[in-house]
Parts: C-alpha cells; structure tokens; sequence
C-alpha cells in the first residue's frame, strides 16, 4: 500500500475546489429550463457542446463547456446550509460523535508530498471544513485576502535565530512529550515546524500575486473571487495539494437576479479563466477542477423573487484530471422539480472525485472515538464522465 501511495504521490495529482457558498440556484447556472413557469426571467445560450445551452450570464464559460462534465442530478436530503456544507465536504452528513475530516485534508493525507515546506490545503477567502482526526499537518492554512500576501509569511529574526529558538521549544516541551499530553505536544511541534519550514522556503511566492502581469491579473478579474482562482493557479503549480476558493452570497431567497447579475460575473471570468490557463500550462491532465454549491434552489420563485433551499435536485461541474469534457450527465425533468434520469448522490459524487485523483474511497482512517472510517462509506463513481 505505501509504495502505492508513492506511485500516486509522484503523479503530482492536485485539486482545486470552487466552492459557492449558499447554494446556487441550477436555473440561473447550468440546468436552465427555457420556456417553463419555473424559469423566471433569466434566458439561456448556446454553448460549445451542441445541443448544451446554460444560462445567460455565464459567457465566459459558455465556450469552454467542451472541456467540462456537467452533473445535472445531484441530490441530496440536506436542506440546511451547516449540515449541507458538512455533507458536500465530508460526503458525510453530520453526526453527534465524530467530526469528520473534509476532502481537503482528505487528499493532502493521500497525495501531499511529505518533504513538502508549503501547506498541503490552502483555503482562500474563507474557512474550510477542518482536519479532525488526520491531524494538524492536513489543516487548511487559510488566505483571507488574495489581493494581499498571507499575514506572517515574513520571519521576525534570522533563520539560524529561528532554528535555536525552535530548539530551545523543544527543549522545553520535552518533559511533557512523555506525559498524557504527548499527542498534543507533538501537534504543536509539527505546527510549528511547518510554520517555520514554510516562513524560510522561496516557494512562499506562490501567494504574491504582485509577482504575476498585470494582463494575467486582469484577464482573472480583480475581484476577490477572480484572484483567488489566480492564486490557486500559482499554488497547484507550486506543489500545493488542495486549494479551495470561496466565493459567498449564493443564498438568494429574495430578489434573487439582481444579486446573481453581482455573483455570476466575476465567478464566470474567473472560472473560465483558471481552466483556460491550466490547460494552456499543462496543468489540467493532474487537477481536478470542481465548480458546486451545498444544494440548489427551489424551482418555485418565491413572493419575494428568490428561490429557497432545494437539495432534492442540483448541478455540479468537474472538469480535468481524466474527466471528458462535453459531457452532460442526469437530467431533470422539463420544470426541474424531480430526477428523470441518473441520480447522483453525494457518496457518488466523493467517489468520482477520488477516482479522478487515484484515490482509493474505501482507504479507512483511524478515527478520534477509536474506529475505522472510511473516506467513502457507500456510492460508486460516476464512470460516465471518464
């Protein structure tokens, strides 16, 4: 099993996670329904897939759907913006006794290099689901501004200073490494090391954008968003493992288009910007590119022209890292209200994330209330989009 998880390792294989907090409604994204009551307003165009049309406002992306699986019936039975989050990070939904690690953690555990001196998970502009019992080494290391370099990059004293003074807290913790609280003495060593490792490394530069070409910059978008996506690009290629990038505000119970004529444009650049631009540098083939929100929206327009929570049926995107572009996977029916056609569940989908990746979903993890659990429990790949 080690010298299989070299093998992996060696591949280089990484993955990027867009992540659209609050739910994005399928209608106004990929799974529009022209000429339905359930519709509303917002119209759909033609993309680069014949016969594949997505909402209007995603120009961007709308020419590079070629290179893109589209998931159409995902479904799930979390309708609450905390459990569902749990659920599309874990492919677990929360439970009284046991945190589960998110994905993140997950594939830095399976894939992040050991000798590695940047974080193996970078979270940008927002916090991930956290480790748990993988243990402080996979903990998201997280960037709250891409436009500015993380707060603390910089060493306050030399690094041979900083070598003797991370003896001398060695030293001093050394007693209680043979107590009780040896687990937690060696978290804080290994954090602190990292910490240190990371603070005198070169590669640090993969956070400074200022170091990219302002046309690059701009062909991102300047949004947080946009140069998040940015970053995350400069990170993979670096040799981070994960990097998710958080974009907020999806949670559009009332006046819902005029907030997505705000979301949908910086997010449809910059998306279409990050896989434009892997391609280009060849990072694509090795990073698994994953567009989704924690559920979607109801196909009835509220009275105060939103939509609420609706996980019964809602839209994912995957794209490289051996995924066929083009595809269009599920269906729903002509209003959108049920599954007509391949259902996807959530263990489903984790388990085609971890194909992509060469992971294996059944690999089991010492947990912290003394169990085994499996990255996956239950669910089978969704062969389709190889």
């Amino acid at each position: 099993l080690s010298v299989h998880a070299d093998e992996i390792r060696k591949q280089g294989k990484a993955c990027i996670l867009l992540w659209m907090a609050g739910g994005p409604s399928q209608f106004e994204t990929f799974d529009p329904k022209p000429g339905a009551d359930t519709q509303g307003p917002t119209k759909s165009i033609a993309t680069s897939v014949p016969s594949l049309q997505i909402a209007e406002h995603w120009t961007h992306l709308a020419p590079q759907m070629k290179d893109v699986a589209l998931l159409r019936s995902m479904t799930s039975k979390e309708g609450n913006h905390g459990r569902a989050t749990y659920l599309l990070h874990t492919s677990y939904p929360p439970t009284g006794g046991i945190v589960h690690p998110g994905f993140g953690s997950t594939v830095a555990q399976q894939l992040g290099a050991d000798d590695s001196d940047l974080p193996h998970f970078v979270s940008i502009s927002g916090a991930s689901i956290g480790t748990s019992f993988l243990g402080v080494r996979y903990a998201p290391f997280v960037v709250t501004n891409p436009n500015q370099p993380p707060d603390n990059l910089l060493s306050p004293v030399p690094g041979q200073r900083l070598d003797r003074r991370l003896g001398l807290l060695k030293e001093l913790e050394e007693q209680q490494s043979r107590s009780a609280a040896a687990s937690l003495v060696k978290d804080h060593q290994t954090l602190y090391n990292q910490t240190a490792q990371m603070v005198l490394s070169p590669r640090t530069q993969a956070f400074r954008l200022d170091l990219e070409a302002d046309r690059m910059r701009e062909r991102y978008g300047r949004s947080a968003f946009g140069q998040g996506c940015l970053m995350a690009r400069r990170l993979i290629e670096a040799g981070v493992t994960f990097v998710e990038v958080q974009s907020s505000g999806w949670d559009t119970h009332g006046n819902e288009l005029a907030s997505l004529k705000k979301l949908i444009p910086p997010v449809d650049q910059a998306t279409a910007a990050l896989l434009a631009d892997l391609k280009t540098r060849g990072l694509l083939d090795r990073t698994l590119v994953i567009w989704m929100g924690e559920f979607g929206r109801m196909p009835r327009i509220n009275l105060t022209a939103g939509r609420d929570h609706y996980p019964h049926a809602f839209n994912a995107v995957l794209a490289g890292c051996g995924i066929q572009g083009g595809r269009v996977i599920g269906k729903t029916d002509a209003r959108g209200v049920e599954i007509v056609e391949r259902p996807v569940s959530v263990e489903d989908l984790f388990c085609t994330f971890c194909r992509a990746l060469d992971i294996n979903p059944r690999t089991e993890n010492q947990s912290n209330v003394g169990r085994p659990i499996k990255i996956v429990e239950h669910g089978a790949a969704v062969r389709e989009v190889f």
